[in-house]
């Protein structure tokens, strides 16, 4: 007869698979984010409706905001036109003042600007207008490698009820969830955070947060430390639908070579972060070949922030159909769009909308 395995053995093996379960959970808790807060904002409450289809990008001009100031008139230049015009002998019909260059450039700009330029310029309300993208999800395919392939799913929404906005990017890869919600204000000057959570599930472990707080002139990081917060500081969530907001609306054209720059709040640091424009591509998805724009950040992120590239459609209101996101050069998810996007009915439709509570 087989001797029987003495128990404490088998005990002694469980006991070894939970710590090198452990010690690898806590490597991967590590890496992206240690901090623990209280959980986030409710989600609003959105109701998809119909699936996006490619269509031509707005051709848009540059907002008023962008033009060069109205040239002044040098001082003494009124003195000496009022002496010349009262010793002329017969005073001539006055001919139309010249129109400055940047002057007629700006009315020009008003003039064929489409009505989304104008809600800029118009008195606040709180329905933000129809510059921003109506409430949309996207559906993505994701690969990558952590030690070896990973396969998963991902998904990114975009939630707007009248001025305030949420982003949550969910990915799934089996054993590890991680979501990354940004919430807060659409302003004038594009997208303004409030709060950002990472919230990171795994297998058998209770679920970890980091959270960021914006408070002004101030940010909150993961750790509690505060530092002074530059206007226009973006999240790791908010900043796709910023950039989305800047090529949508022409506030930054859209070629190769063109630098956008924008404080990024990390959850341990900030940085002065910028995208570059890459180039122009064709991407394969199951909506068929989609032109798209590829943007590159500037610089690599330190002790294993995550940094993003990304690929903007504009005939998807330059919403991003592939993201890259990197944590090392060893470790990244790559996410494709999986479907067509879908979107909300405009608020206009449905007044009664509201967030959860």
């Amino acid at each position: 007869m087989k001797a029987a395995r003495p128990p404490g053995l088998l005990v002694l093996a469980v006991l070894a698979l939970h710590l090198l379960l452990g010690r690898e959970v806590q490597r991967l808790q590590d890496g992206w984010g240690r901090s623990d807060t209280p959980p986030g904002p409710a989600r609003m409450q959105v109701e998809f409706v119909r699936e996006m289809v490619l269509q031509a990008p707005p051709v848009r001009a540059a907002p008023p905001s962008r033009t060069a100031p109205r040239p002044q008139a040098a001082p003494g230049a009124a003195s000496a036109a009022s002496q010349a015009a009262s010793q002329a002998a017969a005073p001539a019909e006055p001919e139309p003042a010249p129109v400055p260059v940047a002057e007629a450039a700006s009315a020009a700009a008003e003039a064929f600007a489409p009505p989304v330029m104008a809600a800029a310029s118009a008195a606040p309300s709180d329905e933000p207008g129809p510059e921003w993208p109506l409430s949309t999800r996207l559906s993505y395919v994701l690969s990558g490698y952590y030690r070896g392939p990973v396969t998963g799913q991902a998904q990114v929404e975009w939630l707007r009820q009248g001025r305030d906005y949420q982003v949550h990017l969910d990915v799934d890869v089996g054993l590890v969830a991680r979501r990354m919600s940004s919430q807060g204000r659409l302003t004038p000057e594009g997208i303004a955070p409030q709060r950002y959570d990472e919230e990171t599930r795994l297998l058998f472990v209770e679920a970890r947060r980091s959270s960021l707080f914006f408070r002004g002139s101030e940010v909150q990081l993961a750790n509690g430390q505060r530092e002074p917060l530059p206007p226009g500081g973006q999240d790791s969530a908010s900043q796709f639908v910023q950039l989305t907001w800047l090529f949508l609306t022409g506030r930054e054209p859209m070629r190769v070579g063109q630098v956008v720059r924008f404080p990024l709040v990390l959850p341990r640091r900030q940085y002065a972060w910028q995208y570059e424009v890459v180039g122009e591509e064709t991407l394969d998805t199951p909506m068929g070949s989609v032109a798209s724009w590829h943007l590159r950040p500037g610089r690599s992120a330190a002790g294993g922030d995550l940094t993003a590239e990304v690929w903007l459609a504009p005939a998807l209101q330059y919403l991003p159909v592939r993201l890259v996101i990197r944590q090392d050069a060893d470790t990244y998810i790559d996410l494709m769009l999986k479907r067509a996007p879908l979107q909300a009915a405009p608020e206009s439709d449905d007044p009664t909308r509201r967030p959860a509570p």
